[in-house]
């Protein structure tokens, strides 16, 4: 039960996330993109994964811990969720570029922070975060390069 209501937990905020980019594809294949750019089908299988690594990884650290044990853990954790879901929002619905690339940054920090915090807890499961930090940073760099790229549309 308790690795159902984490991958419910986190593929709520995926699937927040996702009710935001319904449209992402379109915007997202009218920017300026660096040659560097994934291709718009990429983010899907790839966030996909990324959402269940998460959540195993807190599954983790709650199942060995419980909430008394690593609650400023699971609530980094949780906080990085929100962050998560919210830079879909202001990317691809407001096209707000400032603001999406001040924010990945808060989640890049908050992911930091939830391995730091996972890891004298449960090994794994800060390691288990890895790919995901790898693909934040790469995508703040794209959140960068397509602002810039594009000022008047994401302004």
């Amino acid at each position: 039960m308790g690795l159902a209501a984490w991958l419910l937990l986190t593929f709520s905020a995926a699937a927040i996330g996702a009710f935001a980019s319904a449209q992402a594809g379109t915007f997202y294949m009218q920017l300026l993109r660096p040659a560097w750019a994934p291709p718009a089908w990429l983010f899907g299988p790839v966030w996909s994964a990324l959402y269940l690594l998460m959540a195993i990884s807190a599954w983790l650290v709650w199942r060995a811990h419980g909430c008394r044990g690593a609650g400023v853990a699971l609530g980094l954790f949780v906080a990085q969720l929100g962050a998560n879901a919210l830079w879909t929002w202001l990317f691809f619905v407001w096209h707000q570029g400032a603001w999406a690339l001040a924010e990945i940054l808060l989640l890049w920090v908050l992911i930091v922070g939830t391995m730091v915090a996972f890891w004298p807890r449960q090994k794994i499961a800060a390691l288990m975060l890895t790919p995901y930090w790898v693909w934040v940073s790469f995508a703040s760099a794209l959140t960068y390069a397509m602002w810039t790229l594009n000022p008047a549309v994401l302004g």
